[in-house]
């Protein structure tokens, strides 16, 4: 393996790096890197999770210098919102030794914030194309000093529509910039726009070599399985012996939310992100999921752009993807930087012809999936669950019975406890006619017994047994409870309500 010290990188950054346990080079750094720092413009060809976020990363950090002016002088593009926390939290790592400051700027965050990085005089800015353009236009981010430019994903940038925001901002750049582009495919307008804005690139590919190591890292199951078993089944694989980071990718919002919610209720630790949550929640979760907090992620394709996570050792799909790329995509979740993984993948009856093409894009060679359900003996040895697993963890251990002692404490206090421990609020249980249990011509007697189990607070008052209150002179009087016509609760039909004693 080759080191980035052997490919030019700066001591502070190597350091940077091997804080983190980072050490050495990937295939596409290795190509990348040297003609990066030359300013050579490239078109990486690279799907996700192959390490290209500091094969172009470390160049442009570099090449800005070690204390580099204040204002933006390096732009990072990218599609989503989740994958440009991601970049930047990679960047903020190889500046850590460096003053060099970084920005995101993305939508469903606040401006001010974001504005506020801008004129601290951030140097390197990743975001979104819209919220990019939106500053731009206010005049509050100018790209009129960028060297740098990286256009990361640009296959996605297409599928969502951004190509014409992106020649925008290009147009908004010095024509003498460094530029670097980075495609997991190559369709005939991205090289359009390679061609266009970009100087005698040179193209480097590192998917074939790497593409055939991932795919030989992953095992790959496909089931087909019945929609109302589903969430039993995967309740089991997640028991599964040396199952670590989980994620479970769902069609819809609304299956995630779902899913999500019925794993937590199971006992398992889960969160989601899909586009009905706001950006900060979405944040909250993959921070907990990195962090391991969570160790279940359940997420939709678009938010599942920025789950960079090398330790994820499952991935399942909770329904079928519509293409080999989709995928692909899901399934390089897990397997990354070398390490092995498991994708299992659900489909529905209904879906049966989509997998037929799926198997013969990517040659599985397994046009029937196998017909399985919870309690199916392959589910077990296929994912090393232990023999008798159920769908549900082990639920916590009972509330121990109250010791006597803890019991005459409550009775000496004459208060309720919840079971919590915690003293619960005063009630009375009422009847539907609204009268307290038990009162027929009721009087302040059945009251005081009741309260009389009440725990006494500084100043309560205390009953004589004859419907009336005696409080001690700081005390203020009980607030008396009205029947709905009117009459005090504690008094008898008819008759005059008593009112506590100074």
């Amino acid at each position: 393996m080759t080191t980035f010290t052997e490919l030019g990188i700066a001591p502070d950054i190597v350091e940077a790096l091997a804080g983190k346990g980072i050490s050495d080079a990937f295939p596409i750094q290795e190509q990348t890197i040297p003609l990066a720092l030359t300013g050579q413009d490239i078109i990486g060809q690279a799907k996700t999770g192959t390490g290209k976020t500091f094969g172009f990363g470390l160049p442009l950090i570099q090449r800005l210098g070690d204390d580099p002016e204040p204002g933006v002088k390096a732009l990072v593009v990218v599609p989503t919102r989740e994958l440009c926390v991601q970049v930047t939290e990679d960047l903020e790592l190889a500046t850590s030794n460096r003053p060099t400051k970084i920005v995101s700027i993305y939508g469903g965050k606040a401006y001010e914030g974001q504005i506020e990085q801008l004129k601290a005089g951030a140097q390197i800015v990743v975001g979104t194309p819209g919220r990019l353009l939106d500053l731009a236009s206010q005049r509050l981010l100018s790209l009129k000093n960028v060297t740098e430019m990286v256009l990361d994903e640009a296959d996605k940038m297409l599928d969502l529509g951004f190509l014409a925001d992106i020649e925008k901002l290009f147009a908004q750049t010095p024509p003498t910039r460094h530029t670097m582009l980075f495609s997991a495919t190559m369709p005939g307008p991205i090289v359009a726009l390679a061609r266009r804005f970009m100087s005698r690139p040179i193209h480097i590919r590192a998917n074939d070599p790497d593409e055939g190591l991932t795919q030989a890292n992953i095992k790959h199951l496909i089931y087909r399985a019945h929609s109302l078993d589903k969430d039993e089944v995967i309740s089991r694989i997640l028991q599964a012996d040396g199952r670590g980071k989980t994620v479970i990718f769902t069609r819809t919002k609304r299956a995630a939310a779902k899913l999500v919610e019925e794993l937590n209720d199971r006992g398992f630790n889960a969160a989601a992100v899909h586009g009905d949550l706001n950006q900060d929640q979405r944040e909250r979760a993959m921070a907990a999921f990195k962090a391991g907090k969570k160790d279940v992620l359940i997420a939709t394709d678009v938010a599942a752009r920025g789950i960079d996570v090398d330790d994820v050792t499952h991935v399942i799909n909770h329904t079928i993807p519509d293409d080999e790329k989709t995928y692909l995509h899901r399934a390089g979740r897990t397997g990354r930087a070398g390490k092995t993984g498991i994708a299992v993948t659900f489909v529905d009856w209904d879906d049966l012809h989509k997998w037929a093409l799926i198997n013969r894009a990517l040659e599985f060679g397994q046009p029937e999936p196998t017909e399985t359900y919870s309690s199916s003996p392959h589910l077990y040895t296929d994912l090393d669950i232990p023999e008798g697993t159920k769908g549900r963890l082990k639920p916590a251990a009972p509330t121990a019975a109250p010791s006597r002692s803890s019991t005459a404490g409550r009775r000496e206090n004459g208060g309720r406890t919840d079971a919590s421990g915690e003293r619960g609020s005063r009630s009375r249980r009422r009847t539907r006619s609204g009268r307290p249990v038990g009162e027929g011509a009721a009087t302040d007697d059945t009251a005081a017994s009741d309260s009389a189990t009440q725990e006494k607070e500084p100043g309560a008052g205390t009953h004589d047994g004859k419907g009336k209150e005696h409080h001690d002179g700081n005390a203020a009087p009980r607030r008396r409870r009205r029947r709905r016509g009117g009459r005090s609760g504690g008094s008898a039909a008819g008759a005059p309500s008593t009112a506590p004693t100074a």
